[in-house]
């Protein structure tokens, strides 16, 4: 579709994001709500462990547990990690929560620079942080990108002694050499809000294959209590239970995601040709033995330019709306950090200014994604 017909025809905005709930789901879970509210049973209860269930088994570790939000899982990790007073190495290129939760937890977080190949954290920045203070690291799968030197970073923890704790609130799904995000490190960390790729509506969940993590971790959600049934708190932890009605959305999303996928790979792939042969933008590539949920579509442009103008001009003029970047200013340079200020870390700086993240959404037809690549070329030219 040509930029003329877009104009001419008023064509229809192409928004940064969507959820898709089809009728027959939407029923599905209109009915199970109504059926535990009959029940009086709101949280941990059935369709919680369900969902812990089920997507302990798509993930492929032995334990999950349901939270109410990415956020409160990554805390709960760390505090049953015992971070007090230690340095816990985080990428500077993320989400607010990321280092937010180190804090919580009474860890310190140290910021790394980014590798521009995944957006990630390179095994050469982890050697450069890594003192005898250091506890652990934070490996961050920006975009619904699992980097292709995973192992590294794996071998790295292990020849240190240091764990991996995995921000996975992007990656449901994606994988490397066949092996899911969620499942490289002692436990991942995941987010159902209702941007990304499955939601909850709001919610979160713990992986891990370590027995004793997830013992704490089921203690630490529920006020700190040894037991639901009694009030012995043996834990200072907080109300971070996830409610029966969010599980029940999450059960039913969890048996779409594949589907999901595949329809955000098959705009990906939309995007991968059309934008061949445009040298002013550059896709994050995926590796060969990867697969990416592609929660985001990050383009690195060559040249820095007015964000805030572009996509402006894209949602005015193409009905275009970009989603969010990952990240707009990187962690080290946020005000509320201020006390953790490190040395200045350039390569997060140069590509937290020139990235942009393209619509991307199950429902997303290839029609739609051509709106966005005239668009670009109109703009960007």
């Amino acid at each position: 579709m040509s930029i003329e017909k877009n104009q001419k025809s008023g064509a229809a905005p192409v928004p940064a994001a969507k959820i898709d709930f089809a009728p027959e789901d939407r029923q599905w879970i209109a009915d199970r709500i109504q059926e535990v509210l009959a029940t009086g049973q709101l949280t941990l209860g059935k369709y919680g462990l369900e969902f812990e269930k089920n997507f302990a088994s798509y993930v492929g570790v032995k334990h999950c547990v349901a939270v109410n939000s990415g956020t409160s899982s990554l805390e709960i990790i760390l505090r049953a990690l015992g971070v007090e007073g230690k340095d816990v190495l985080v990428p500077t290129n993320t989400f607010f929560a990321t280092a937010a939760a180190v804090v919580h937890a009474g860890g310190n977080p140290v910021f790394m620079d980014t590798d521009p190949e995944s957006f990630g954290t390179a095994p050469e920045e982890i050697e450069r942080r890594i003192t005898p203070k250091t506890a652990g690291m934070i490996v961050v799968h920006i975009g619904g990108l699992v980097s292709r030197r995973m192992p590294e970073l794996q071998e790295i923890a292990r020849k240190k002694g240091i764990w991996i704790a995995e921000d996975a609130a992007h990656a449901h799904g994606s994988s490397l050499g066949g092996i899911k995000a969620g499942s490289f490190g002692i436990a991942g960390s995941f987010s159902f809000y209702p941007t990304k790729v499955m939601t909850c509506g709001e919610g979160g969940m713990i992986t891990t294959n370590d027995d004793k993590l997830a013992e704490e971790a089921r203690i630490y959600r529920d006020q700190g209590k040894a037991s639901f049934l009694q009030n012995a708190h043996t834990r200072m932890g907080y109300n971070w239970r996830m409610s029966e009605p969010h599980a029940i959305i999450g059960v039913k999303h969890l048996e779409r995601l594949p589907n999901m996928i595949v329809a955000r790979q098959r705009i990906a792939a939309v995007y991968d040709e059309a934008l061949r042969g445009m040298n002013a933008l550059n896709p994050m590539a995926v590796p060969g033995d990867g697969a990416s949920n592609f929660y985001k579509y990050v383009v690195t442009m060559r040249d820095k330019v007015d964000r805030k103008r572009l996509k402006g001009e894209l949602r005015e003029r193409f009905a275009v709306s970009l989603s969010g970047e990952v990240y707009e200013e990187p962690l080290h340079r946020q005000p509320v950090f201020e006390a953790y200020k490190t040395a200045p870390l350039p390569v997060s700086e140069d590509c937290c200014a020139r990235q942009i993240c393209l619509p991307v959404f199950a429902s997303m037809t290839n029609m739609q994604a051509m709106q966005v690549v005239d668009a670009l070329r109109a703009t960007i030219a």
